[in-house]
């Protein structure tokens, strides 16, 4: 079994019930979640030996944040304890024509202000084949991409393929910034994950002819922004996802894996959306699965793209679906039918 080492931050979420605005609601509903941490859920649903490494306080919350990891079968014996606080994020699930909306409170959270002392990544990828992380995680400090570039230098010495999601956050740091850190990390990364706007965002590769807000998406556009990230960095495959946003309701779902010959695009799946946190990390956990199950490019891309479209359906950021689920969406029963 293959196994797979996430890092990140788990923040927990605060959130109005239902379609609730902030000013109109008098009660959050409480559930944890953060990139690298929803793709460690998904992995260990598909039956991956996954784990996840971070630094949390050593309180109750703390403790809540990895119980609601452990439940899942994530191992969570290398998260670090210590610091003060968790980081918090609150979100306003936006519908129709109004957008969602998230606000951090994150600052001095336990991992920002961690130091690379508190990682010891010689045990940590003891026995791993798989690194995953994000652009968010180095967008937390110059402290935190030291900590990001020693884990991608000891994984790429031990021989452990590398993953990132570039996830660019302009809440947490500039283009300027992003770009700087990245193209470093970028050195030690084998599989590449991006969107229609952080490639563009990160480092100034776009899609030509392509309006995101007006549903128009050129596959040549994304087939040359893959081929220029995977030359810059020399990327074994570059994953995009791509996304056409009718409303904060609707939404049309695919993507595209260029694997450095051939370049695979998905179906198309029409979503009415229940909640889109974490839709590019289930994408990000459905691809690693796939490629560690040795399916191939194509087969790849489609399991991706199913297991995202379907947590677009499920409450809150964990991707809550079987490798059965996944793989009968991608098959083509995308009905919605009643299973009895």
């Amino acid at each position: 079994m293959a196994r797979i080492v996430s890092f990140g931050e788990i923040m927990l979420r605060l959130s109005p019930n239902g379609y609730y605005r902030f000013l109109q609601n008098d009660q959050f509903q409480a559930t944890f979640g953060g990139g690298e941490a929803n793709v460690a859920v998904s992995l260990a649903n598909y039956g991956m030996d996954s784990a996840y490494v971070t630094k949390l306080p050593d309180h109750a919350i703390g403790q809540a944040a990895i119980n609601s990891l452990r439940c899942f079968g994530v191992d969570t014996t290398k998260i670090v304890r210590g610091g003060d606080r968790i980081g918090v994020y609150y979100m306003e699930k936006g519908a129709s024509q109004r957008g969602s909306v998230c606000i951090y409170d994150r600052k001095h959270s336990s991992i920002q202000e961690a130091t690379a002392a508190d990682f010891d990544w010689d045990a940590i990828f003891e026995g791993a084949d798989w690194f995953h992380f994000t652009g968010i995680t180095p967008a937390l400090g110059p402290n935190v991409v030291e900590i990001c570039k020693e884990a991608c230098i000891k994984a790429h010495e031990k021989g452990v393929k590398i993953s990132c999601d570039l996830n660019y956050r302009s809440k947490l740091w500039s283009r300027e910034e992003a770009r700087a850190a990245m193209t470093e990390l970028c050195k030690y990364v084998d599989v590449c994950i991006s969107n229609e706007e952080d490639a563009k965002d990160v480092f100034g590769i776009e899609a030509e002819d392509t309006d995101i807000y007006g549903g128009k998406l050129n596959h040549d556009g994304y087939k040359s922004v893959a081929k220029q990230l995977a030359d810059k960095f020399g990327f074994e495959k570059v994953a995009i996802t791509l996304r056409s946003s009718i409303s904060a309701s609707d939404n049309d779902w695919a993507g595209m894996l260029y694997d450095g010959e051939d370049y695979h695009f998905s179906k198309s799946y029409h979503l009415h959306i229940v909640d889109r946190v974490g839709g590019g990390d289930s994408f990000g956990g459905g691809l690693i699965y796939a490629l560690l199950s040795g399916k191939s490019s194509k087969d790849a891309i489609e399991f991706a793209v199913a297991a995202s479209a379907l947590k677009h359906s499920i409450e809150a950021d964990y991707n809550r679906v079987t490798v059965s689920e996944v793989e009968k969406l991608a098959g083509g029963d995308g009905s919605g039918r009643v299973q009895r």
